[in-house]
């Protein structure tokens, strides 16, 4: 399989160069030149199948020749070993049509442990059979860092810079990314929000310079392996509810990487009905399906903080197939929202992306009422990304936008939002034994302005 770029200016690449480079050479984001596909009998084979066996089967279909089918299973069985339920992704049923998909058992209760503890384990084998390191930079919301970091940490030719933004992340999420003294680890406080993070991630990458001198590469979903990763929970989800009907599902999203990795499964052959996408305030997404405008506004600092972005770096891969694939389209367009602040997406191209896609936006009264609601009725706690895409798979469901079995995605653990669901029920949640101490632990991170030079600064001192 080859990857080509969104914006068609880059060379064909094979996997272990995507994995290994972040963005594109062009500045776009890397695809494949075609989706490949499993076949339904194979796929409900996965049913009962252990979840890392699943992995290294659909991630297969993605690596080519870079890994041989064993060496894949060692990676996945060794990755997903350490998640804390026997079956890695739960489901577990609300309703007599509605499930909730329980991404939260990894090493930092979050779902993008998914990808990060398998991407920490491929780049040391790509890494060791080239003999090269990397600088892996990432911008977070609050989630993303910490995976990296505790992915990240133990190998042995890769360095890790998380930038999250000061203030706007939980204190769980902020110590479980800075309680970890290691030289190849460097956590940086931006003074902003998490998309100024992401645009200075973005300039570094285009300072050939800088990002050659520091062997840059990316963990953020921009990099494909994170995507392909996170495709697998989708099928091993579908497997388990024994075919039949189509299965929807409603993923609370900021960046747009979880729910699109949803729309890579269906085009792979998965039987998915519609992809909801639930938003908070910061509801660019939801807006974009009503009106056709791609049209960022500033961020809104709500209850659900890792879903607090206004610019969704995968809109653009969701862009390019629904345009055809025409990377010389993408590129004009997105050179127009750079200079302009606005998207306007073509009529056939919207409808196209309709076909597949709902929405919903959800406010922080209705994400209380939801965690509140839910632990009524089921005696069990939901963070409050998790009530979002609850609530929004509600609204979805009785305005006839969704029909049939619907899963929705439950991201994070709710102990690392206490606030929010103390705020809704009046209980506070529990850190897992695992992190007992995390609040007694010394924090390690520097500080920094909003600005891509000043951060370059920072990352030459400890890896240049």
């Amino acid at each position: 399989m080859k990857y080509l770029s969104t914006r068609g200016a880059a060379p064909a690449a094979d996997f272990e160069t995507v994995l290994t480079a972040g963005l594109a050479p062009d500045g776009g984001l890397h695809v494949p030149d075609a989706f490949p596909t499993i076949a339904a009998d194979e796929i409900a084979g996965f049913a009962g199948a252990p979840y890392a066996d699943v992995a290294a089967r659909v991630l297969a279909q993605f690596t080519g020749d870079a890994f041989s089918n064993e060496r894949l299973q060692e990676m996945a069985r060794d990755a997903y070993g350490g998640f804390a339920h026997a079956d890695v992704a739960p489901l577990t049923q609300v309703g007599d049509e509605d499930w909730i998909l329980e991404l939260f058992h990894g090493p930092t209760l979050a779902f993008k442990d998914f990808a990060m503890q398998l991407l920490g384990r491929l780049f040391d084998d790509v890494l060791e059979r080239r003999g090269r390191r990397l600088t892996v930079i990432a911008a977070t919301s609050g989630d993303t860092g910490a995976a990296a970091i505790h992915a990240l940490a133990p190998c042995r030719r890769a360095g890790v810079v998380v930038l999250h933004p000061e203030g706007r992340v939980t204190d769980v999420q902020r110590r479980m990314m800075t309680n970890i003294d290691a030289p190849n680890v460097l956590n940086i406080a931006v003074d902003g929000d998490f998309d100024a993070c992401q645009a200075i991630v973005k300039k570094l990458f285009a300072d050939r310079d800088f990002a050659d001198s520091v062997h840059l590469s990316g963990v953020n979903s921009i990099n494909w392996a994170r995507l392909a990763a996170q495709t697998v929970y989708y099928f091993t989800a579908a497997a388990a509810l024994d075919g039949g009907a189509p299965i929807n599902f409603v993923v609370p999203t900021g960046n747009f990487g979880d729910v699109y990795a949803g729309f890579v499964a269906k085009q792979m052959g998965l039987n998915v009905g519609m992809l909801g996408i639930a938003t908070n305030a910061n509801s660019i997404l939801h807006n974009t399906l009503a009106t056709g405008d791609y049209r960022p506004a500033g961020v809104r600092k709500t209850l659900s903080p890792s879903m607090d972005i206004q610019v969704a770096s995968n809109f653009e891969r969701l862009l390019y197939n629904a345009m055809g694939c025409d990377g010389a389209a993408i590129r004009a367009r997105m050179e127009d929202f750079a200079r302009d602040g606005v998207l306007n997406i073509p009529a056939d191209a919207l409808a196209s992306i309709k076909g597949d896609f709902c929405s919903e936006a959800v406010t922080d009264d209705m994400t209380l009422a939801e965690i509140r609601n839910h632990y009524e009725q089921t005696g069990e706690l939901i963070d409050p990304h998790t009530a979002v895409g609850r609530a929004a798979a509600q609204a979805l469901r009785a305005s006839g936008r969704i029909e049939g079995r619907t899963v929705t995605l439950s991201t994070a653990h709710p102990a690392k939002f206490p606030e929010a669901v103390k705020k809704a029920t009046g209980k506070e949640p529990a850190l897992p034994a695992a992190w007992a101490g995390l609040f007694d632990q010394h924090e390690y991170m520097e500080r920094a302005p909003a600005d891509a030079q000043a951060i370059a600064a920072v990352i030459r001192k400890q890896f240049g």
